[in-house]
């Protein structure tokens, strides 16, 4: 990066000032700063030029069957922004959350990645990315509208569908911002953009819910995060998992997500929670599956809230009992289950989740692997070209690949000369001088023999 002097980094901040002033107050309702660290946040619905039909289908299903809704907005895109001394001479703003409320967004990371193509040197781009999402203009890069017709596919409609229905009713009540509300906490009152309206329809000042919330979850007491009126305290009425990403930082959130899923697993080792963003229900092992322990259908959970059928093992689509989850997941299961004592605690859970049978079934693909692995690396040398690996049973270090012809040296692996390959053994000052042959004067009593491919 080029160095900037003291002249360049006041242009800069003058810029961001002016920059944040505008947007501020552009988009009072969208915008705000976390004076303790600086970040920007940015929650920006998107909001139709008209009412607009949408259809819902579910992804990954040869039956496109389709639920039509009329909308005419969308839900907001929380984006967290630190902007860099240099921007926006020559840094780019560094994006450092994003996230879709509901998931409506089919591959949001190519959302991400326009935003972060959009930026120029020299220019400011928040308001840009600002007026982008709010006036859904990003929605035909999206490739999601045609013909006016906007169709979301996603992995469960029925949980995405009362969840838009749900966000459209409260976006077409534009007095809740407008008007000012009394916080069920602190009495005061507010405008309703400095507040927030619970699924449950209590309404809290932002601030309240920012500290009881941030302190619910570094007490580990992730039970009372939710609606702070009595009865709802009662009742113990949680927070959602939106709700949430509006009041507190990036990093209180995966905490908050992590406490949650540790609480579930602390109380029934067996119970795995719905993978699904909109679900999240804990799924509890089906009757039964103790029997099928080592089949592989031991796996299978099917959550009764949303009907999402995944793996317990890898918490993906449900992929059969035969087929193995993506390796480095396995191989993490594998290697914390062996390195803990046979009467441990959590070992016994982990058989009571996962089933013995199919834990002691992995350990023993893990091994045959490792030892495939160690012996590859030390009995056969890998053609430079095309990796295939050779084993050696006798004869010269010169080898020719089969499958690619690239000339090799057994010994060291270099690519050798295919119009003379025995230069590289000629060579006095290479480690493989003289080394043509390996074999001892005994090793010629026997008939010579050619190498193994494996």
């Amino acid at each position: 990066m080029p160095t900037i002097n003291q002249r360049e980094l006041d242009i800069c901040a003058a810029q961001k000032s002016e920059e944040w002033e505008v947007i501020s107050s552009i988009y009072p309702d969208c915008v705000s700063i976390d004076s303790s660290n600086g970040i920007l946040k940015f929650e920006i619905p998107v909001e139709l030029e008209y009412p607009m039909d949408v259809f819902v289908t579910e992804s990954g299903t040869t039956e496109k069957q389709e639920h039509h809704l009329s909308l005419s907005s969308l839900p907001p895109i929380l984006i967290e922004v630190v902007l860099p001394p240099t921007y926006p001479l020559s840094e780019a703003p560094e994006i450092a959350s994003f996230h879709v409320s509901g998931s409506w967004i089919p591959r949001s990371g190519h959302l991400l990645e326009a935003l972060k193509e959009m930026w120029q040197p020299g220019e400011g781009i928040l308001y840009t990315w600002v007026e982008w999402i709010r006036s859904a203009a990003f929605l035909d890069a999206m490739h999601i509208i045609h013909d006016d017709v906007l169709r979301i596919p996603h992995a469960a409609p029925q949980l995405l569908l009362p969840f838009l229905t749900g966000y459209e009713s409260k976006s077409q009540s534009s007095k809740f911002n407008q008007a000012s509300h009394s916080c069920g906490v602190c009495f005061e009152t507010r405008k309703g953009s400095r507040c927030l309206q619970l699924f449950c329809g209590h309404i809290f000042c932002r601030a309240c819910l920012r500290d009881g919330w941030s302190l619910y979850i570094t007490e580990g007491d992730v039970a009372r995060v939710g609606c702070l009126d009595p009865q709802c305290v009662k009742d113990g009425q949680e927070a959602h998992e939106d709700e949430v990403r509006r009041i507190v930082t990036e990093e209180e959130v995966r905490r908050w997500k992590w406490l949650r899923e540790k609480k579930a697993a602390e109380r029934d080792p067996s119970i795995v929670l719905c993978p699904m963003f909109l679900c999240q229900t804990p799924v509890p092992k089906p009757p039964g599956a103790d029997v099928q322990d080592g089949t592989g259908w031991e796996r299978l959970r099917t959550c009764h809230a949303c009907n999402y059928s995944f793996c317990s093992f890898c918490k993906r689509t449900w992929h059969g009992p035969l087929s193995d989850c993506p390796i480095q997941i396995a191989e993490k299961l594998v290697i914390e289950y062996m390195e803990l004592a046979e009467d441990s605690p959590v070992r016994k859970a982990m058989e009571r989740r996962y089933g013995k049978k199919n834990l002691e079934k992995l350990v023993a693909k893990y091994e045959e692997a490792r030892a495939n692995r160690e012996w590859l690396e030390k009995s056969t040398m890998a053609c430079p070209s095309c990796h295939v690996h050779v084993e050696k049973s006798m004869g010269c270090n010169h080898m020719t690949c089969t499958k690619c012809k690239q000339h090799f040296c057994y010994r060291c692996g270099s690519k050798l000369q295919a119009s003379n390959p025995y230069e590289h053994f000629s060579k006095p000052d290479g480690r493989c001088y003289s080394k043509l042959f390996d074999a001892t004067v005994t090793d010629w009593e026997e008939p010579m023999g050619g190498f193994i491919w494996v």
